[in-house]
């Protein structure tokens, strides 16, 4: 799952867009101009961006010129258009943009260049260590730092242990996701597998639970062996 910046000014193409993508699991910011895309490039870091070439204030390759020049191309860039020419893709191409979508564009067209693209920026060279958080849930509540080294050896802690470390320099979602995840696994190990305990613990219905479940690829049979 990755943060993906939409950027177009066409409300039907962003609409479309974030639809799919969503379904994919992925989040989804949206851009209707080059002004907007560079405040969501700087707010939320996004792992893949799809930018439109044709543009009311400022064109999809001026913008990933700007990007380049500036150090800012750090993401997969792939570009859209309707109406470009094959040496507008090649510029763009040269500039650093990883593919080119012409519209009207395909579900299996863009989930394609999606997945090569997301797969694409992961190869790129990781960046230094960042500080992180060890959280530990302890009868359902997540002790932080020395406090879960101290829940740890105290014979008060009971139930399941599940040990889970928190990387802060990261998307939103993809901090959200591993936090819920060890949630999850918490919840299934406290309830000895019971989907139909853990969904009345957390408030979810079962046919939304194993949908989430499965979304965030929790082993449903962990809490049983727990």
């Amino acid at each position: 799952m990755a943060n993906i910046l939409v950027v177009d000014d066409e409300l039907g193409i962003r609409d479309l867009l974030s639809e799919i993508l969503n379904d994919e699991g992925h989040t989804v910011e949206v851009a209707e101009n080059a002004a907007q895309a560079r405040a969501a490039r700087l707010r939320e870091r996004p792992d893949l961006v799809l930018l439109d070439i044709w543009m009311p204030d400022t064109d999809g390759v001026t913008l990933l010129k700007e990007w380049s020049a500036t150090g800012l191309l750090t993401m997969p860039v792939i570009m859209m258009s309707g109406h470009a020419t094959i040496d507008t893709a090649v510029e763009a191409t040269r500039i650093g943009a990883l593919a080119f979508l012409e519209k009207p564009i395909t579900l299996q067209k863009l989930l394609k260049a999606v997945e090569q693209g997301l797969a694409r920026g992961s190869k790129r060279p990781s960046a230094p260590p960042v500080p992180s958080v060890q959280l530990r849930p302890v009868d359902g509540l997540f002790q932080v730092g020395e406090s879960a080294r101290s829940a740890a050896e105290s014979p008060l802690d009971q139930g399941p242990q599940v040990s889970q470390t928190f990387l802060l320099d990261k998307p939103l979602r993809e901090g959200r996701d591993e936090y819920e995840k060890a949630y999850f696994e918490f919840h299934l190990a406290k309830e000895n597998g019971s989907m139909t305990r853990v969904a009345e613990k957390t408030g979810l219905e079962r046919t939304h639970l194993y949908r989430k479940l499965k979304q965030l690829g929790v082993d449903l049979s962990r809490g049983k062996r727990a």
